[in-house]
């Protein structure tokens, strides 16, 4: 459990959220955020005859279509309006462990039990930094620098999503363009972000680390704060 609630989470990052796959529900100390599972961005993974359907950019184990037969992959989430610290940290699980402002889910560093991410598996995403497994569409990489990457974040500054236990995660660098020098194990720290006014609250960073090659996990700490359920 927190020790104490936290800073409420600034509600003009939830401006940043896909509406078309994404709905925000305010509701008094709670935040509820809903997803269709959906990107708004292309992919190989789309049907060949969905207009965001583009071919492999960045590799070529990506089988087009499989997307389309994920469509009862819904997602929600409830947070705390104001998260709070753990007293102690809770470790990721395989699924979901947060939603990306796209409105897809977030993945952690493993595929499977006792599997962490390795070459072959990376040979899997699309730039985006996602592929589809058995529970749908999701990321576990932050997005690639090429051409076709117009919107997502990629050694930058921009919001990620928000996590499991309430705290919203950025790219690798502040908003004034450096790179954070004093996050936790887990890449948070109090700091402010262009959503807070000035005004400092606990939030993570995508680590500025290579998890091998040039692929950049988007979270392979720990839950600082009390992870609640993805449904």
């Amino acid at each position: 459990m927190p020790t104490a609630p936290g800073k409420a989470t600034p509600l003009s990052a939830f401006d940043e959220f896909n509406p078309n796959s994404v709905t925000i529900s305010f509701d008094g100390d709670e935040i509820t955020i809903s997803s269709t599972g959906f990107p708004n961005h292309t992919t190989p993974y789309w049907q060949e005859t969905d207009s965001l359907y583009i071919e492999p950019v960045v590799a070529i184990a990506q089988t087009p279509g499989r997307m389309g037969s994920h469509r009862d992959r819904s997602h929600t989430l409830t947070v705390p309006a104001a998260p709070g610290l753990a007293v102690r940290s809770t470790a990721t699980s395989l699924g979901a462990i947060g939603i990306a402002v796209t409105g897809v889910p977030i993945f952690n560093d493993s595929e499977g039990p006792g599997r962490p991410l390795e070459e072959k598996i990376a040979e899997t995403f699309d730039y985006a930094g996602g592929h589809v497994g058995p529970s749908g569409y999701h990321y576990h990489s932050e997005s690639m620098d090429v051409p076709e990457n117009t919107t997502l974040s990629h050694d930058d500054e921009k919001l990620i999503g928000i996590m499991a236990d309430g705290f919203l995660i950025y790219g690798r660098r502040e908003m004034d363009g450096s790179y954070p020098s004093d996050l936790d194990e887990s890449g948070g720290h109090l700091g402010a972000t262009q959503h807070s006014n000035g005004e400092e609250f606990y939030h993570y960073h995508i680590v500025n680390e290579y998890y091998f090659g040039n692929l950049i996990v988007l979270f392979g700490g720990d839950f600082m704060g009390s992870p609640n359920t993805i449904l």
